[in-house]
């Protein structure tokens, strides 16, 4: 008997109807009025949500002007900016040595870290003057503080929103994936609002000229892309032992947060200074020197990233012969499941 049950429902021989006691099953009226509003408010409260981002989303664009939707070369600078991004994320699913996610998880997730990147968007907006007056202190603070939490758990909610309570999100891996995910959805929305910002949509045009529109901003959120699929990679694998560690979910979540929030708040306080002062010892453009802190940076959390990654296709692979022994010896092989999340629906 589980150790956290009631002691009335432990130490019973079974002779007893432990019903609205100390144990509960849906058997009355009431009962099944109590499981239907509960549905009700967890789903409204999740619809409710997509719909706040939306509606932001929605207002942000409005801001542009509905042009910004509809122009084939801001939407060809988006794309060309995301290539590192979905190659790095690509590469996380590929990596997934269990069975392979459904197309239909990924777009979703894709789709609801889109959204939830708004809320990063207001709330960076709101506090950001509240660290100015402490001038490159307060810049660090607000990385560390603000952009990197918020950011990594709007991402990470992407991911629990929907992928996580689904059955096929069957493995700790799954988490990395889907949370690589959510990290290129959250890249493509920031680049399409920072080229959107800084680029004239009117002399836009397609073609290789486009590459150079806003001072060759698609270059450089090309660079800044990956660094989200590393990050909410991160806190997506941590998210993925969580679900199979229920009994210390809060915990695992939170030191998966706390590592890709760190990472990602590194990142914005190094970047700046050491961009300058590479390209001040070095001679160098400051593209170029951006590239470089860009591939040290990135590739060895990266790296980090993938050696975790390699970690767990090693146990995968090393365990499979056990798994396919327990099929027919304790009946755990590898249809088994854990017991579904309280907070799954």
């Amino acid at each position: 008997m589980d150790s956290r049950s009631d002691p009335v429902e432990r130490d019973d021989d079974g002779d007893r109807d432990l019903y609205d006691v100390a144990t509960w099953e849906e058997r009355t009226s009431l009962d099944g009025l109590a499981v239907a509003l509960y549905w009700l408010l967890t789903r409204s409260a999740k619809a409710l949500v997509v719909l706040l981002a939306g509606v932001i989303l929605l207002s942000i664009f409005a801001s542009f002007g509905v042009g910004l939707l509809f122009n084939p070369a801001v939407a060809a600078l988006v794309a060309l900016s995301a290539v590192p991004a979905f190659g790095l994320a690509a590469y996380v699913y590929v990596s997934d040595v269990t069975t392979g996610e459904p197309l239909s998880l990924l777009v979703a997730t894709f789709l609801l870290s889109v959204l939830t990147a708004t809320f990063a968007a207001v709330l960076n907006g709101v506090a950001r003057p509240l660290f100015e007056p402490l001038g490159f202190l307060g810049l660090v603070l607000f990385f560390f503080v603000v952009v990197g939490p918020i950011e990594e758990t709007v991402k990470l909610l992407a991911v629990r929103l929907y992928a996580y309570t689904d059955a096929r999100f069957d493995a700790v891996i799954d988490g990395a994936v889907y949370g690589a995910i959510a990290g290129l959805g959250f890249a493509v929305i920031e680049n399409l609002l920072y080229i959107a910002r800084t680029v004239d949509i009117a002399e836009l045009s397609l073609g290789l000229a486009a590459l150079g529109a806003g001072d060759g901003i698609a270059a450089l959120r090309a660079l800044a892309g990956p660094g989200h699929v590393v990050y909410s990679a991160f806190a997506g694998y941590y998210l993925g032992l969580a679900k199979f560690n229920p009994e210390n979910r809060g915990p695992i979540v939170i030191k998966g947060l706390v590592i890709a929030a760190t990472i990602h708040a590194l990142y914005n306080t190094l970047v700046g200074p050491v961009t300058a002062v590479a390209s001040g010892l070095f001679g160098l453009p400051q593209v170029l020197a951006l590239f470089g802190f860009v591939v040290v940076f990135q590739g060895a959390f990266g790296y980090v990233l993938l050696r975790k990654i390699w970690r767990y296709r090693d146990a995968y692979l090393a365990t499979r012969g056990t798994r396919t022994s327990g099929a027919t010896g304790d009946g755990r092989g590898p249809e088994a499941t854990p017991e579904r999340d309280e907070f799954e629906e």
